[in-house]
């Protein structure tokens, strides 16, 4: 699979949930067969993927809300990763 755009809008994908879980003290995303455990970087750019902003504003909004710079790569290649397993989808 190739590389997500800057442009594209990812949603996370039908069948899974993002959400705090106390119990792991982490937010977790949910699907029929399981969890996945995230850490606070995943948690923070799944939180973002709504389908309507692009991955540019997720990485402008991270960028802006840590006071960091350059995380543009970082989210393209976590957002590439999380479409391979079908955590996300692209929306248009």
């Amino acid at each position: 699979m190739s590389e997500i755009s800057a442009s594209a809008k990812p949603a996370v994908g039908r069948g899974f949930r993002l959400q705090w879980e106390p119990a792991q003290e982490a937010h977790v995303l949910l699907y029929p067969e399981g969890m996945v455990k995230l850490n606070s970087s995943a948690a923070a750019i799944l939180s973002r993927c709504d389908g309507v902003r692009t991955v540019a504003d997720i990485a402008a909004d991270i960028e802006r809300t840590y006071g960091v710079s350059g995380v543009s790569a970082d989210v393209i290649a976590f957002v590439t990763m999380a479409q391979e397993k079908s955590w996300v989808e692209i929306r248009e």
